[in-house]
């Protein structure tokens, strides 16, 4: 394989938020019951707020996902890949790494078709040449934990706000969509299944001999994400919340 072809490879962008159904009370203890959506409507607010809460749930997603892979490009640069830099993906500018249907219009339908209740996505890969990075046995790893550590950076920063400021019920609501979608992130991109950052993570720490291993997980490894997200959902989502409690307190 060219270092050509492995470039253009990079980190596939993949990525998916259970958007967990949640609201909170005046001490914000969260419960399973209702979506942020639900909480404005519930609240009596304009039909105009809750349309903005979609929009800013898709915001969300859309900068959590460009945050994750540019901490991908950033991290191979810094261990001596220059790929993602050269092609101008060290950027927060959304143009620059999003799908229009993969980070747009599949999001927003189910967002309207699960009333927020799931939303699945992909970002364009961002490429990187591991054969550039200096640390050629951990790095890989590293330039894969980035995504999902960034998305954790992500979600503490927003609890920090949320647990320490006294902040009204609305705003409440939208800093626990952030601190949702980034753990939801971090969570499902972890996961070992190809292409998903815990894969890379995985076969990075694997010795040599389990390359035949890898090649035929990742020649299947569509597949096994599609039978993950459709059967998988009660286990991301267990795993979720349970991660969710560090962050957000919980009422069950």
């Amino acid at each position: 394989m060219s270092a050509q072809e492995l470039s253009a490879r990079g980190h596939d962008g993949a990525f998916a938020a259970k958007l967990t159904n949640i609201s909170h009370n005046n001490n914000f203890k969260i419960s399973r019951s209702h979506s942020t959506a639900q909480l404005i409507r519930n609240q009596g607010f304009s039909f105009r707020m809750f349309i903005f809460s979609i929009i800013f749930s898709i915001l969300v997603l859309v900068m959590s996902v460009v945050i994750h892979e540019v901490a991908h490009g950033a991290v191979a640069y810094s261990l001596g890949d220059p790929t993602a830099k050269l092609q101008n993906r060290l950027t927060l500018n959304p143009i620059n790494h999003l799908d229009l249907f993969g980070s747009f219009i599949l999001p927003l339908m189910m967002y309207l078709a699960t009333q927020g209740g799931f939303v699945f996505g992909w970002a364009k890969p961002v490429p990187y040449n591991p054969y550039n990075l200096r640390d050629q046995r951990f790095g890989p790893a590293l330039v894969a934990a980035a995504g999902p550590a960034a998305n954790l950076a992500i979600a503490i920063i927003f609890s920090l706000l949320l647990n320490f400021l006294p902040l009204n019920l609305v705003v409440q609501g939208l800093m626990v969509t952030v601190i949702v979608t980034n753990i939801v992130l971090a969570v499902f991109n972890l996961f070992p299944i190809p292409p998903l950052d815990g894969s890379k993570i995985l076969f990075s720490l694997l010795p040599s001999r389990f390359e035949n291993f890898q090649r035929t997980f990742e020649n299947y490894g569509l597949f096994l994400l599609v039978l993950f997200l459709l059967f998988g959902g009660s286990l991301l989502n267990s795993v979720v919340y349970f991660v969710i409690k560090f962050f957000i307190p919980i009422n069950n």
